[in-house]
């Protein structure tokens, strides 16, 4: 049974950045860029639930990716073009109409003049005009339909603004206020999340390269979280050692925790610290020369199954190889989750679209998509949520460790 589950769970399909890169953009060190352009307000910081991970403090920043990277990605022209496979002027006609876009706005689209057909592929082109004109709901509409499709790039792996604050997303950004206001106008509704999805549009009110360069680099924003261990001098280091060792008792962390615990002017640590080797020292960090040099980038799933790997596998990539390492190293598993589960986020046809490690309470480890400009973060579990579950019937699988194989990454 559990076979032909993952059968169907591994016909992933691959998440792919918002962003499409060369091959060049990748050859480049791994570099945190964080935003201090201006004086920031007292960010918030809040405390985990109670649980067995012990009591973490947490707070949340923005990463961007480096301008050394910036500087070598292709970046795309500025001409909009919306791509509907399968579809017909008749098809489109509808969606037009549930959507309510007004008669001249229709009959600009479905003129023959700004319509072309390729290999079954339905392409429109909109104007900037029109298209800054569009409501959300108007782009809820049509933008859903066009994120079925990886042609839609943008579309298909929108940018995603946390909580659906927009200020907050591009404080510290640096951006014009007039671009910043046409951002705040062209988001849209992606599942349950606030995105944007129009970086062409605002790549065409830019002023010098400078600016383009700006305005492509705030799209590469995401936001992760900065958690501390809270400790309790001379207190019993056995749960907390129980917890982040995952049953492995010849743990590197597990001297380290139980010194802390010893000593008195130790109050905290970094989460950093207790997360196995690979982990740590990926996170926060971007994709390396080394690892693009071997033909393909991490994606979610190599960074889920080689979470507690001291040597990663890069097999993992193989779809096929990753579902048979699931199917015999991994068991099924419902919350609550235990520090290390693999969640698999399913479809309504019960592919894989994304998958992420649960580290405690509501924070995951995780890496969403498979290129340079997407780095390893950790992110509340909501809204990971909010990015990947987009349908009803969408759903989590967690997955765990079997006894037997914790014991055989002893040796």
């Amino acid at each position: 049974m559990l076979s032909g589950i993952l059968s169907l769970v591994f016909t992933m399909t691959r998440t792919v950045s918002k962003l499409r890169l060369s091959i060049s953009a990748i050859f480049l060190n791994c570099v945190i860029a964080l935003s201090t352009r201006a004086n920031p307000s007292p960010e918030p910081v809040w405390n985990s639930k109670p649980g067995p991970w012990g009591d973490l403090e947490v707070r949340a920043m923005y990463l961007e990716a480096p301008d050394s990277l910036i500087a070598t990605v292709p970046k795309p022209n500025t001409v909009v073009s919306w791509m509907f496979p399968g579809a017909t002027p008749a098809s489109l006609k509808q969606l037009f109409d549930r959507a309510k876009l007004d008669e001249v706005f229709q009959q600009e689209l479905l003129d023959p003049k700004r319509m072309t057909r390729q290999d079954g592929v339905l392409a429109v082109l909109p104007s900037t005009a029109r298209l800054e004109a569009m409501t959300i709901e108007q782009r809820d509409i049509i933008y859903s339909e066009l994120s079925k499709s990886s042609l839609n790039e943008f579309k298909k792996d929108p940018v995603f603004i946390p909580d659906g604050n927009v200020d907050d997303w591009l404080r510290e950004t640096g951006l014009r206020p007039e671009i910043q206001d046409l951002i705040r106008k062209l988001t849209w509704h992606c599942g349950h999340a606030l995105a944007f999805s129009d970086i062409r549009v605002l790549m065409s009110h830019a002023q010098s390269d400078a600016e383009l360069l700006e305005i492509f680099k705030t799209a590469t924003r995401v936001r992760t979280l900065l958690v501390e261990l809270k400790l309790s001098p001379h207190a019993d280091p056995k749960p907390l050692v129980d917890y982040w060792s995952a049953g492995n008792p010849n743990s590197d962390i597990i001297p380290m925790l139980e010194s802390a615990v010893e000593r008195e002017n130790v109050t905290s640590i970094d989460i950093l610290h207790v997360l196995p080797p690979l982990a740590r020292r990926r996170l926060y960090t971007y994709p390396t020369a080394e690892l693009a040099a071997r033909g393909r980038m991490p994606d979610c799933h190599w960074t889920s199954l080689n979470f507690f790997n001291l040597t990663r596998q890069d097999y993992f990539l193989d779809t096929r190889l990753a579902s048979s390492h699931v199917i015999a190293d991994y068991s099924p598993v419902q919350p609550p989750y235990h520090y290390g589960d693999v969640l698999f986020f399913q479809n309504d046809d019960s592919q894989v679209i994304h998958s992420c490690v649960f580290i405690a309470d509501d924070i995951v480890f995780t890496k969403n998509g498979e290129n340079a400009l997407t780095p390893w973060i950790l992110m509340k579990l909501g809204d990971v949520k909010d990015l990947y579950l987009r349908g009803p019937e969408w759903r989590i699988q967690g997955y765990r460790r079997k006894s037997s194989t914790i014991q055989a990454s002893l040796f």
